[in-house]
């Protein structure tokens, strides 16, 4: 049997920011289901490459959604097309409510108010309170919260627990699992416990060109693999929930 078709086909990826080039020559897929990490140093360019992705800065090269290219098209056309984007700074508004900003979210009829509710009961209770006054583990549950509002065929996700206490990072990932079961993700994430949590797969990016791609775990198990590529040691592998501890 072939293999099924990514969600998302990246080849040759190019992208600049007031003329200065961020993204070199970025070509990778994800898969139709799970995570897909993406890895690297600070400012190698892994926040422009999805910012390219969704158009948001200037891109050249091919990027197809499920095959239809997309690099043509405006961001909201994007979006339309069910891409949805929970950007590096969350990005709330801030003299909104928290009900207004999962409102102003939604697109489609039948929006996903209970999945919200359910992964987020904190929202609810705080939902008449204005976002600019939550705290910034609550604001990013708003973030994320909006993304998933929708029946999107693919979520870009952007340092979603940068700067967060660890029980909210924790609840963070919970809610990021919760969606990979019905929406493919591409992840951005500097937190390798995370990264070995939730991914399934990884792209690692240097100098705004992709270095390696393969499984998550097998690149995060390989200490020597991850110094030199992330520059950091890898950290002594947990179970997973499914597994039995040693």
């Amino acid at each position: 049997m072939s293999a099924p078709e990514p969600i998302l086909s990246v080849k040759g990826l190019r992208c600049t920011i007031a003329g200065q080039q961020v993204v070199e020559d970025v070509s990778f897929d994800v898969p139709a289901t799970g995570i897909t990490a993406v890895l690297g140093r600070n400012g190698v360019g892994k926040t422009s490459t999805l910012r390219g992705i969704l158009g948001l800065i200037h891109r050249r090269g091919d990027v197809r959604l499920a095959g239809e290219r997309i690099d043509g098209l405006a961001t909201h056309r994007i979006v339309r097309r069910g891409v949805g984007y929970v950007p590096e700074d969350r990005e709330v508004f801030s003299q909104l409510t928290v009900a207004e900003n999962l409102a102003l979210a939604e697109r489609q009829k039948n929006p996903r108010r209970d999945l919200v509710a359910h992964l987020f009961p904190d929202l609810v209770a705080r939902r008449d309170q204005r976002a600019g006054t939550l705290s910034g583990g609550q604001q990013q549950m708003v973030s994320v919260a909006r993304a998933l509002m929708n029946d999107n065929r693919l979520l870009l996700v952007d340092e979603p627990t940068k700067g967060l206490a660890p029980k909210i990072v924790a609840e963070v990932a919970d809610a990021l699992a919760a969606a990979s079961k019905t929406v493919p993700i591409l992840l951005v994430e500097q937190n390798l416990e995370v990264v070995r949590r939730l991914a399934d797969d990884a792209v690692v990016i240097a100098g705004g060109r992709v270095v390696h791609t393969g499984r998550a775990r097998e690149i995060l198990d390989d200490e020597e693999l991850t110094r030199r590529l992330l520059g950091v040691h890898a950290e002594p592998a947990a179970p997973r929930p499914s597994e039995p501890a040693a």
